[in-house]
């Protein structure tokens, strides 16, 4: 713990590490107005639909960049202090990733009624919205590489100060269109305000336009992909197969127990994803650098049960208390409508305990660069929590989801900890690096 601390006063990341916190809590307090506005003026029935379109829109954003945010962000920061390498990234990902977006709009747009039925089924008219969502996919994606840029060049002030006013815009749009348009002002809120932001980042990129000069046609360089390949395809990866693996889950829900239930899940859903962002925040900030520095596995292994010894413990106790105050949590956050949802919590709760312990470790494929690991370890994942889920959902109705959520984490955990058994666990000789 004492580590951490000294971490904290020292890293330059935690030096917005307030400002960071005021940006997690906008968007928890965003994400539960919203998700009340849906309970009150939509329903429960509302909230599964809206569910499907969040995640293809979350899958489809990282396949229009590429996947390429975490590369360039990288790169940026190991060339910003040569102009020629730098312009060359700068060029390189910015038009790259941009008539990726849109390419991918376009065929969102002509293959709209497509996408409608796989997401929906036939019996749904919301083709219009895919629509609007391919028209809004090119801002998207001059945001996410305009971010990646401020993010290369340490801007964390700038950046965090545009996602807090990003999420408050986003937020009025997204009541307003409820309140007047119901279902259909949620799924066209879904898909527009995520690019709303652009017009916030468009005052970055002012205050820091002598970059503009950077980029230019003559200055692609396909060579530079090597440097954020692999992890754009880890950012694919896991960009793709969660969101795709939910909306099957989803839909098999709703095909063979009832969009009801399919609603209750999602809700379920919405209520880890906030408190999740609070974990994930520290292991972001903190795990993922500090794994870069360590070079033995001693070091390593003292991170990891410093990490179970001081965090975990705060994480689990905060998790038995949001167990034991599920019934006001759920009509706090949706209504009494969605009081079914207080049986989803014990195997959510104890999947997401489990995630966390596991996900802790498996950064470590981050920071050492063991690429292949985490994308065999990502796709083993989803095909567990698919066919879990199915078998078990088959067994126990919407329940089956949140145990197939724990069962997949499980053994996701089981599989870190055999390829790390020995840092974690065996003889470790002096001066050892960290290999395996």
């Amino acid at each position: 713990m004492k580590n951490f601390i000294n971490y904290i006063n020292t890293n330059v990341l935690f030096k917005v590490a307030h400002l960071n916190s005021a940006t997690i809590i906008t968007k928890i307090i965003a994400g539960i107005l919203t998700s009340k506005a849906i309970a009150v003026f939509i329903g429960v029935e509302g909230m599964a639909l809206i569910g499907n379109i969040r995640n293809f829109l979350s899958a489809i954003q990282s396949v229009s960049i590429l996947g390429f945010y975490n590369g360039v962000v990288k790169t940026i920061a190991k060339f910003r202090n040569d102009s020629l390498k730098l312009s060359e990234t700068l060029s390189t990902s910015y038009y790259l990733g941009f008539f990726s977006t849109i390419i991918v709009s376009l065929i969102c747009y002509y293959n709209a009624q497509f996408i409608n039925d796989v997401l929906f089924s036939s019996n749904y008219s919301y083709a219009y919205i895919i629509k609007i969502l391919a028209l809004a996919l090119p801002f998207y994606g001059l945001n996410m590489m305009s971010f990646a840029i401020m993010n290369g060049f340490s801007n964390y002030r700038m950046l965090l100060i545009i996602n807090i006013i990003g999420q408050i815009l986003g937020l009025l749009v997204t009541l307003l269109l409820i309140y007047l348009h119901h279902i259909d002002g949620a799924m066209i809120a879904a898909v527009v305000a995520p690019s709303l932001i652009f017009l916030i980042t468009l005052v970055g990129i002012v205050n820091r336009r002598s970059l503009m000069s950077y980029i230019r046609v003559d200055r692609i360089n396909l060579d530079i992909l090597a440097s954020f390949g692999p992890y754009a395809a880890m950012a694919l990866v896991s960009a793709i197969a969660l969101p795709m693996i939910s909306i099957c889950i989803r839909n098999y829900i709703i095909s063979e127990v009832g969009i009801t239930e399919a609603g209750y899940w999602e809700a379920m859903n919405r209520i880890s994803n906030y408190y999740l962002m609070f974990i994930t925040s520290i292991i972001t900030l903190y795990i993922v650098p500090r794994f870069s520095e360590i070079e033995t596995k001693t070091e390593f292994r003292k991170e990891v049960f410093g990490f179970y010894k001081s965090v975990m413990p705060m994480f689990g106790l905060a998790l038995v208390l949001l167990y034991i105050l599920k019934p006001y949590v759920v009509l706090l956050i949706f209504d009494k409508n969605f009081q079914p949802v207080e049986d989803l919590f014990l195997w959510q709760l104890l999947g997401d305990f489990v995630k966390v312990l596991s996900i802790v470790i498996a950064y470590q494929f981050l920071a050492k660069k063991m690429f292949a690991h985490f994308i065999i370890i990502e796709v083993f994942l989803v095909i567990v929590l698919y066919f879990s889920s199915i078998y078990l959902i088959d067994e126990f109705g919407v329940k089956g989801a949140v145990i197939g959520h724990f069962v997949s984490y499980v053994m996701h955990y089981g599989i870190v900890l055999l390829i790390f058994g020995t840092s974690l666990f065996g003889v470790i000789p002096d001066n050892t690096t960290q290999e395996e």
